[in-house]
């Protein structure tokens, strides 16, 4: 069989008792399948355990063109996600996205808001979990905590109002082990926006900003976009969490500070490919990025898709646009003979 036009579509195993946030990396694989299969691409689609001798032999075994990489977690730990882009790079196989640098830069949360602070970037302030719990946070509440690895807005429904609440918040996950694994930041009260950014050749288009917009929310119920307003479409927050592309002329100041702060971030972070950057604007109108998704959900319905629709692009313009840097790269490191299988080439060729 020719595997000239042959690309794997990779992604982190899913068992079947998984979180609606890992099984819906299988929707997204078949919605990149046929997008790619009616581009005229052969695809094989590739879950990624931690068993990566086992892998790189299926890898090497299909050689494929490239490898359209959508991977957010493996065994269900987002901390691991770099993994398939080092393995990737190891083999010398052209992948989509970003590069191993980047994914672990922007998916470590605290390493990324030191990178972005040294940059300059706003970035709301924050501390260890374990330095807060057996001292002072260092900044006037309310305070979130946050997971450093997980990208499922897990825990963030809560705003501790009170030291004393954050104390009691902390030493419970401190009782179940779990105080490694967080972080304390400053909770920004305001609206919130994200900016999905797509290379470009060699520059980074940041899309048609986005805000979302807490519709009809108690004025108790913290405006956040957790866990729920994500995942359960029988929740209020999913119901209630609506995002918008259109805003009045006196926004437009504010649009254009965030798309240079995105592109600030993808500089920053060594992002490639297509990433999503997450805002709060305070009730002073400063904006603050809260976070940077390397490898943001390609869901047809998910904001990158949505965003790209603004712009004009279809979701299979979409997809197309991503794959292509990764085929460039194959194309121009093809070895002599016409065989298919790349030599060196990391997921950053044309960022």
């Amino acid at each position: 069989m020719n595997t000239n036009n042959r690309i794997v579509i990779l992604h982190g195993r899913v068992p079947p008792d998984a979180e609606p946030d890992e099984q819906d990396v299988l929707v997204e694989a078949q919605q990149v399948s046929e997008a790619m299969i009616s581009l005229g691409y052969e695809t094989i689609t590739l879950p990624l355990s931690l068993d990566l001798q086992e892998a790189a032999r299926r890898l090497r075994e299909l050689a494929p063109l490239a490898v359209f990489n959508l991977v957010e977690s493996i065994e269900g730990e987002d901390r691991l996600l770099h993994l398939a882009t080092t393995l990737l790079d190891y083999l010398g196989i052209p992948y989509t996205g970003t590069g191993s640098e980047g994914m672990f830069l922007a998916s470590n949360k605290l390493l990324a808001k030191r990178m972005l602070v040294k940059a300059g970037i706003p970035t709301p302030v924050w501390r260890g979990a374990a330095q807060v719990l057996w001292g002072e946070p260092g900044f006037d509440p309310p305070y979130l905590v946050k997971s450093i690895w997980d990208n499922a807005s897990r825990g963030l429904e809560e705003v501790l109002e009170s030291r004393e609440r954050l104390r009691d918040h902390l030493a419970v996950l401190s009782a179940a082990d779990r105080l490694d694994n967080v972080f304390v930041e400053s909770y920004i009260e305001g609206r919130e926006f994200n900016l999905s950014v797509l290379q470009s050749g060699g520059t980074a288009e940041v899309l048609p900003p986005a805000e979302m917009l807490f519709v009809d929310y108690p004025t108790n119920k913290p405006r956040i976009v957790g866990y729920a307003a994500k995942w359960d479409p029988a929740s209020f927050e999913y119901q209630h969490t609506v995002r918008r592309f259109d805003f009045a002329k006196e926004d437009r100041g504010l649009l254009e500070e965030l798309c240079l702060l995105a592109r600030g971030c993808w500089g920053e972070l060594a992002i490639g490919g297509y990433a999503r950057v997450d805002f709060r604007v305070d009730n002073q109108g400063r904006p603050w990025v809260l976070e940077v998704n390397p490898n943001p959900c390609l869901s047809a319905d998910a904001g990158l898709a949505a965003a790209a629709a603004k712009a004009g692009l279809s979701y299979r313009e979409l997809v197309q646009r991503i794959l292509k840097p990764a085929v460039e790269t194959a194309a121009a490191v093809s070895l002599p003979g016409g065989a298919a299988f790349p030599m060196a080439a990391g997921g950053r060729s044309g960022a």
